[in-house]
């Protein structure tokens, strides 16, 4: 039996096996297309992320040291620096455009109330993550988030995406993507402190701050600083400089693994 068919009647036995385990009253009561309680994290912060284009050289750390600290598979990625090349609209002159790009801790997450089984849930700082012990990898969430940030991890075959690298920030320390960045472009902190950095920055910045796909209504809390309104949405581009393939050869190209 090849590779492939292994695997691909192990997630079948598995996904079959979690649904046999999970009973009618808890999806029930899972509270799908309603937000279930947050729960976990400090109810006291509000973690955020400000991201500052204008000092983003597209350098690809912050995909590396996430990739490495979260030991995702290969081609799958937890955050990604996304490359553009444009052109000016009146001379044709061609531009690089960086565009880093991560789970957006909403305030009104999708992914969170489409889990049967509450295995993604929201952190009371507002950190979305994901219970793999809980998991059952159906993949609900993967499809119901707009920003192409989740993916079903091939190695632990449940949902896999961004926390803002919890497990760090719970004791002190940084993500590891705002650590690696050289030009300083990533800024993370509490916006109910309003001498942190980043509310500092968002005060000063404001009328200049944008999120992505705003007609969502799932109010992004990771924020961009320096972004021309036509990336608000997917644009019609094409990547630029290099492109991502996967164990098999394939190019993912410069979106998210999978999209």
């Amino acid at each position: 039996m090849d590779k492939i068919r292994r695997a691909l009647l192990g997630q079948i036995a598995k996904l079959t096996a979690g649904a046999a385990l999970v009973p009618l009253s808890s999806i029930a009561s899972a509270g799908i297309n309603d937000q279930p309680p947050r729960r976990e994290g400090d109810p006291e912060k509000r973690y955020a992320m400000l991201i500052d284009l204008r000092a983003c050289i597209g350098c690809q750390a912050c995909t590396v040291s996430c990739h490495i600290e979260n030991e995702a598979p290969l081609g799958s990625f937890r955050t990604i620096v996304s490359q553009y090349e444009v052109e000016h609209e009146d001379t044709g002159d061609s531009a690089t455009f960086m565009l880093p790009r991560l789970c957006n801790h909403c305030e009104n997450p999708p992914c969170v109330p489409v889990c049967p089984v509450q295995a993604t849930f929201q952190r009371q700082d507002g950190i979305v993550v994901v219970d793999n012990e809980v998991c059952v990898g159906c993949a609900y969430c993967v499809q119901a988030c707009p920003y192409d940030a989740r993916f079903i991890n091939e190695y632990t075959q449940t949902a896999d995406k961004c926390t803002f690298c919890a497990h760090r920030l719970d004791v002190g320390l940084l993500p590891a993507c705002v650590e690696s960045c050289v030009g300083g472009a990533r800024i993370i902190g509490d916006l109910r402190d309003p001498e942190s950095q980043i509310s500092r920055m968002m005060k000063e910045h404001y009328s200049e701050l944008m999120v992505l796909k705003p007609e969502m209504g799932t109010a992004p809390h990771v924020f961009y600083l320096g972004m021309d309104e036509r990336f608000v949405s997917r644009p019609d581009a094409k990547p630029a400089i290099w492109d991502v393939r996967d164990q098999q050869g394939e190019e993912i190209g410069y979106e998210f693994s999978g999209h």
